[in-house]
């Protein structure tokens, strides 16, 4: 960024800062008549300087997800809540169709021990699970990572490999395609079956369909958000379809359960 860019983005900094200090006057001035709505300072996408994220329109990011820096997630992919992306020191990749699940943390290594350039290299269709560290890795297609699950610096995933939960992956371990590595440090355990492979694919696709249910979710006003509350307090217990469409089954209370022999229009009152 130049002297220019540089100049632009204090004066943007400083017009932000008004505004807020505005908002907090204003606030003031109302006493206790006011309602104060706390403003976060989160932003889901964060530049540094030259170094921004590129995001597919396709891809759903939550919002208290954090992308920041040098970082490219491809075409319907999903980076779920409160996950970190921190391309800062060197570029984070993430490839189509693929899932980091909640409170995972992607990051990169400026150098290692043996001076090399280390990004974060995750390909396409891969399962990331919840609470997993990528630190200066590759991940090659449709690969599994566990949850809670640690890779170091300059591991390799091979494609239709999987990493069990809980696993510490050492720097510049490699795990062949088509094993299951396991432990602290990561071992491997045995092959996959066709049938695991098979699972793995899946899962791709099924978070690929569900990140598009949250998208849609996210992306709805507050108006509309309101008015969906009353229809469902309006309707918790009388519409069985719209239920059924939320894969919710509902008891019905001890005190309005009638005996079969009592028909609901004639019910003692």
């Amino acid at each position: 960024m130049g002297t220019l860019g540089r100049a632009i983005y204090t004066v943007g900094f400083w017009i932000r800062e008004t505004g807020q200090a505005l908002d907090r006057l204003g606030c003031r001035l109302q006493g206790n008549y006011y309602f104060q709505e706390q403003l976060s300072r989160h932003r889901t996408l964060m530049n540094l300087f030259d170094k921004a994220p590129l995001v597919d329109k396709d891809a759903f990011v939550a919002p208290s997800a954090s992308i920041i820096g040098d970082v490219q997630v491809g075409r319907a992919s999903s980076i779920w809540y409160g996950c970190v992306l921190r391309g800062d020191v060197n570029s984070v990749s993430v490839g189509s169709g693929t899932n980091i699940q909640d409170n995972s943390l992607v990051h990169v290594a400026k150098s290692n021990l043996t001076g090399k350039v280390l990004p974060t290299i995750i390909g396409d269709n891969v399962t990331v699970g919840h609470s997993a560290v990528l630190h200066g890795c590759t991940v090659e297609n449709e690969a599994f990572i566990g949850m809670g699950a640690t890779l170091l610096d300059g591991a390799v995933v091979e494609k239709h490999s999987m990493v069990a939960a809980g696993a510490l992956v050492r720097q510049n371990t490699r795990i062949p395609a088509g094993e299951v590595w396991g432990g602290n440090p990561a071992k491997f355990l045995r092959k996959l079956s066709d049938e695991e492979i098979a699972f793995i694919s899946q899962s791709a696709t099924n978070y690929s369909n569900l990140a598009q249910v949250h998208a849609a979710e996210n992306a709805k006003p507050f108006d509309e958000i309101e008015f969906e509350k009353v229809l469902r307090k309006k309707f918790a217990r009388r519409d069985e379809e719209y239920d059924s469409m939320l894969g919710v089954v509902r008891e019905v209370p001890p005190e309005i359960t009638l005996p079969d022999n009592i028909l609901p229009d004639k019910a003692p009152k």
